[in-house]
């Protein structure tokens, strides 16, 4: 049987090299390889996979699957592959697996790695894990579990490069070349005073290009960025961001340098709260896809009752003009445009400004321009949406009039979405609560209450 995965060639320079990427052939061999017992056969189709491969072979499988390649692997894992595990499927996996060979991946992983791992386990799996490592990586897992979640204190590792000021260059190379315990990547050397505290950073292209003689201190960038240990994580790789940093330092209370933040680690933070974003204005989880029919269940389910309450509001209102409606049919049938058109203009406005709070482009020195300018773009979007249904139903109904009540109704409910598209996540965000989460059920709420009312009574006004 082949190894059937997709290859990915770069040629540079008439050297070639693939990437070897997971395809559904090969995720059908493993299922097929695992129910006919194959240890042999499963060797041979995950050997060549990045550990990354081999973690989204574990998310495509089904539960039971998952715990079978778990159980008959689990040995032999690599430990970068439970770092890229997501959180439910890590779960699974490391419930598979004995405490001792967990622990065994755990101490040959960076300290962030390790929090990682074991910061979501149950309190019981989380401790006999804890229990079986060595005394040395059990103090760190435990301090890095001692902060507080998302934050900077869950992204650092400890293993990093400081050294005194006073330090030549050739001094440093020489510890390079003797120290074994340095970090399997690094970028730069922390400088540091004799009470630990950072006063500098030089990049490793600074070292290897000064001669051997030169003093660190003299070649050392003081205008660097340390970050304290409990600052929130998105609050870090903003920083990253804005400064186009590949490394920080992490200080504690007193200012000590206990650790550092690499910006490897600093993507997964931008793209798990890009995801988280984007799940929770939809009312989901990010693991969604991987958990029980159960769980996927009760999560969702709140969020559908709240839009029940909602929509129910929203039916109200209609409820309200039943008599227009019965007198005229035609009411009923433009109805579903108003609150379309609205939920729409609502939902392109509160996206554009759920992101720019995340990403810090929305501010107080620019928050009145940037509201003016949803308006004014509410307005011409209404203006040009109104003319062109007000025409259409003119001409659909033969009712001049209706077409005026359809596109003046248009104008308000899409000048309406648009200022709350805007002003719910402002005002949310102002309030400490995430406006991600909670953003699109105020403005679907008003869009649809604003838009049936400003159609209904119109109507009601002038058609009837």
């Amino acid at each position: 049987m082949t190894n059937n995965t997709e290859n990915t060639s770069f040629e540079s320079e008439g050297l070639t090299r693939e990437v070897v990427q997971v395809s559904p052939e090969l995720v059908t061999e493993v299922i097929f390889a695992l129910n006919n017992h194959d240890k042999e056969q499963l060797d041979f189709l995950l050997e060549p996979l990045h550990s990354a491969d081999v973690a989204d072979i574990f998310e495509q499988l089904d539960d039971s699957d998952r715990k079978e390649l778990a159980s008959f692997i689990g040995a032999e894992l690599e430990p970068d592959v439970l770092s890229e595990l997501d959180d439910s499927t890590l779960d699974d996996v490391i419930t598979e697996m004995d405490d001792e060979d967990v622990a065994r991946a755990i101490t040959q992983m960076e300290s962030d790695d390790a929090v990682h791992v074991l910061e979501d386990l149950d309190e019981d799996d989380q401790r006999k894990i804890i229990d079986a490592l060595p005394a040395e990586d059990r103090l760190a897992v435990e301090e890095g579990l001692s902060f507080p979640e998302d934050s900077a204190g869950r992204l650092l590792q400890r293993n990093l490069v400081s050294i005194p000021g006073l330090w030549s260059v050739g001094k440093v190379i020489d510890y390079f070349r003797s120290e074994e315990d340095l970090p399997d990547e690094f970028y730069e050397v922390f400088v540091m005073d004799p009470l630990h505290h950072p006063i500098g950073t030089v990049a490793l292209n600074q070292i290897i290009r000064s001669t051997r003689d030169v003093i660190i201190s003299d070649i050392m960038n003081d205008d660097f960025k340390v970050v304290p240990v409990d600052m929130d994580q998105e609050e870090v790789a903003y920083l990253f961001k804005q400064y186009d940093l590949t490394s920080m330092g992490v200080v504690d209370t007193e200012g000590r340098l206990i650790g550092m933040i690499t910006v490897d680690d600093v993507v997964d933070v931008i793209d798990e709260e890009a995801e988280e974003d984007l799940m929770r204005m939809a009312g989901v989880q990010e693991t969604d896809i991987t958990e029980s029919v159960f769980e996927a269940s009760k999560n969702r389910v709140l969020w559908l009752l709240i839009n029940l309450v909602t929509a129910i509001l929203a039916s109200m209102v209609i409820a309200i003009f039943d008599a227009s409606i019965e007198q005229m049919v035609a009411l009923a049938v433009l109805m579903p445009i108003v609150a379309s058109m609205g939920g729409n203009a609502g939902t392109q406005t509160m996206t554009v400004t759920v992101r720019a709070i995340a990403t810090r482009e929305l501010t107080s020195t620019n928050v009145k321009r940037v509201i003016f300018r949803e308006f004014s773009i509410a307005v011409v979007n209404g203006v040009i949406i109104a003319v062109i249904i007000g025409l259409l139903s003119w001409y659909w109904f033969a009712n001049m009039a209706l077409g005026g009540v359809m596109g003046a109704a248009m104008v308000v409910n899409i000048i309406m979405a648009g200022l709350a598209g805007i002003l719910i996540p402002i005002t949310l965000d102002k309030m400490d609560i995430d406006p991600a989460l909670a953003s699109s059920i105020f403005v679907t709420t008003i869009t649809d209450v604003v838009g049936f009312f400003a159609f209904l009574g119109l109507a009601a006004l002038v058609l009837l």
